[in-house]
């Protein structure tokens, strides 16, 4: 059989040996690491060939950053058709990928797909991706990124024969590392892809470590090549929160992002609906239809074909208004903001909705801070000089966490990523006010469909309960390390059968001195045994398996058993870690793990009962069911519930031989806390509160009745 990648790593000792890190934690280190590094790099390449693109196309045609609108050219308007008509064709055309923003993948790929994210259609919408954007079509870089990111850290995870457990970490830490480099946000990066799995505020805690290490060594890597310093917002650091009395407005601001949130999911999901009901249009062809709706709303409102926040950092250092002249009212100006917002949701959806390759975090940062620029110039026009000139630019950054917040259902991933991305850290207060406040009104409009309420929905969750059991037991706790038969190399195979004895392992370990060389597995036997005789010249060396067997008593439960499952067999041996010559101290067997699960489970049984004794009826009726399943047919008999009365208390079945006195077969005893007994013990004392399960034979209900 070929051994991967990890195999030879192993016997080398860079993973898995107690003596450099601790078995899994050293793995989940180093392979952190590497998807950091490749998921930085590949950001720097994205946004090298995002900052080219943009100068060669949109760039030298319209300066989306200005206050200019309805300004109509053709290089505006059939732009963004272009760049979508090539999204169309390489991504659905050639490469035939369906559509999606990128993050929607990575949410998917992590939920149903047990971490298997394949490489080639996030490469492929990356490169896309560049033409949709330097063409001014709306949409944002970090779907991508993020899509590419992930299936890096899940190739890796492929590469080396990681479980679907541990692919699903690198396929987190992937993304992680991809947004934290691209948004400048190595914190920020980490949180959100922990987060957006979800629907509800809660992060995905098996993977927060590696996705730490990941996206910390992601930035590192992008930084040198001039990500260090750069901000989507510049000039917010000395804002700060100062005032109580400021708070009615951020509430008023929250709503509003909230309500923007909405119509941006509304317009997206509208896009979609109707780029799949046109039947009759290709599908490498509707992007291209997309690109051009959009180009008639640049037309109208050229930022919307802002990839690069220009727009938003003028009104935010107030170079958009001086630059317009005198003639535009605070009202005008606030309107006008208010419409770029809107456009650019329209502009996105149609543009991503249509099926061109982008994503929507761009976006919704850049609509938030138009929504808080809008606000900013309501106040001026309604309150002229009363509001503070910082606390107008605060409204700016803290519109674009908000909108962020709700639009993507994680507020405090928007916190963090904004105040990285910005810089506005002492804007913490109002930071987490009107994120919270608009994720709560925009939370059933989110723009990822695959997010889940809550892990505990995730199918990748399903066994957390006992995964998190096992991996608080180690090997060592529960191997058996004497009662198990052993052999020499040189041992026959008639001896070694004959050294065996009734419930022994069926895996014997074969040893020189302490030393484990190798397994023999009896279930592999059966052509040796099936004949009348033995082969005599059969020994032990001839029957045995050679590959190494890493299993030591540090492990956790959960990777021994996941190594039993590998192996396929119901016993391995444990070696000792700390003498490094494979020195044999025992064998861990399925049925000793399994004695683990059912102690555990009958302890949680009766804590529940003890927690809800309603419960108890459902367990009693789930017992019941099953006990009936095996029941002969309705015929046969008829099935009662007879409760033990006073007469029969401390008295056993045996006694009472219900068989002769009643005419009926006593099937189970339930006890006073609903538990069926079954097969009942014949000796066991009645007690009060029992009640017996009875069959009653087709002749005696007959005569009963």
């Amino acid at each position: 059989m070929q051994r991967g990648p990890l195999s030879y790593l192993r016997q080398l000792d860079l993973l898995d040996s107690g003596r450099h890190f601790s078995g899994r934690w050293g793995r989940t280190v180093l392979l952190s690491v590497a998807v950091g590094v490749m998921a930085g790099l590949a950001a720097v390449v994205l946004e090298t060939a995002l900052h080219w693109g943009s100068e060669l196309l949109v760039g030298r045609f319209a300066a989306p950053g200005g206050s200019e609108i309805l300004l109509f050219r053709w290089e505006l308007l059939l732009l963004p058709a272009l760049g979508g008509l090539f999204s169309g064709l390489v991504v659905q055309g050639i490469a035939g990928f369906g559509p999606g923003h990128g993050t929607d993948q990575f949410v998917a790929a992590f939920h149903r797909h047990d971490g298997v994210m394949r490489l080639r259609p996030p490469a492929v919408k990356a490169v896309a991706a560049v033409g949709v954007i330097s063409a001014g079509g709306s949409a944002g870089p970090e779907g991508p990124i993020a899509a590419l990111g992930a299936a890096l850290g899940s190739s890796v995870g492929r590469w080396f024969e990681l479980t679907a457990r541990d692919r699903r970490v690198l396929l987190i830490s992937g993304c992680s590392a991809a947004v934290g480099a691209l948004f400048g946000c190595p914190l920020g990066g980490a949180l959100f892809a922990n987060s957006v799995l979800y629907r509800q505020p809660e992060f995905e805690s098996t993977a927060l470590v590696s996705a730490f290490i990941a996206s910390a060594v992601g930035y590192a890597s992008y930084v040198p090549f001039g990500g260090h310093g750069t901000r989507v917002l510049s000039g917010t650091a000395g804002l700060e929160f100062q005032s109580p009395g400021e708070l009615p407005l951020y509430v008023l601001l929250g709503v509003a992002c909230g309500l923007t949130a909405i119509f941006f999911s509304i317009a997206l999901r509208g896009v979609e609906r109707v780029a799949a009901a046109c039947s009759a249009v290709p599908s490498s062809l509707r992007p291209a239809l997309g690109g051009l709706a959009t180009g008639m709303l640049a037309c109208l409102l050229p930022q919307v074909m802002d990839g690069r926040y220009h727009f938003v950092q003028n009104a935010f250092s107030g170079d958009l208004f001086a630059g317009a002249g005198a003639g535009t009212s605070w009202l005008g100006w606030s309107a006008m903001l208010a419409a770029v917002a809107l456009a650019k949701c329209l502009a996105t959806a149609l543009t991503v909705g249509s099926g061109a390759a982008g994503g929507v975090l761009g976006p919704s940062v850049f609509i938030g801070g138009c929504v808080g620029a809008s606000l900013a110039a309501l106040c001026e026009a309604l309150l002229p000089g009363y509001l503070p000139r910082d606390v107008q630019m605060a409204l700016i950054p803290v519109g674009m966490a908000g909108v962020l917040s709700a639009s993507m259902r994680t507020p405090l991933a928007a916190i963090v990523m904004v105040m990285e991305m910005t810089g506005s850290y002492g804007l913490i207060v109002p930071l987490m006010l009107v994120t919270m406040i608009a994720y709560l009104l925009g939370r059933g409009w989110g723009l990822i469909d695959d997010q889940v309420r809550s892990a505990a929905d995730s199918p990748a969750h399903a066994g957390d309960v006992l995964v998190n059991l096992l991996e608080q037991y180690r090997v060592g706790d529960v191997l058996e390390r004497d009662d198990f038969a052993h052999v020499r190399p040189a041992t026959s195979l008639e001896d070694l059968l004959g050294r065996l004895r009734p419930g022994d392992c069926s895996t014997v370990p074969v040893l020189e001195g302490q030393r484990l060389v190798g397994l023999i597995a009896l279930s592999e036997l059966r052509q040796q045994l099936a004949g009348d005789e033995l082969p005599s010249a059969v020994i032990a060396a001839d029957l045995m398996r050679t590959q190494p067997f890493r299993l030591e008593p540090s492990y956790t439960l959960y990777e021994g058993l996941s190594a039993l499952q590998e192996h396929g067999l119901d016993a391995l041996p444990v070696v000792a870690a700390a003498r490094g010559d494979n020195a044999l101290v025992g064998m861990l067997r399925r049925s000793d793990v399994y004695a683990v699960v059912r102690r555990y489970v009958e302890s949680m049984r009766q804590s529940l009962l003890r927690e809800h004794a309603g419960l108890a009826a459902i367990g009693s009726e789930s017992q019941l069911t099953h006990l009936l399943s095996v029941m002969p047919a309705p015929d046969a008999g008829r099935m009662e519930r007879i409760p033990v009365d006073t007469t029969q208390l401390g008295r056993s079945l045996a006694d009472l031989d219900f068989r002769n006195a009643m005419g009926v077969e006593v099937i189970a005893i339930q006890t006073a806390d609903h538990l069926f007994l079954c097969p009942p013990d014949p000796r066991r004392p009645l007690e009060g509160g029992d009640s017996l399960l009875v069959m009653r034979s087709a002749a005696a209900a007959a005569e009963l009745a």
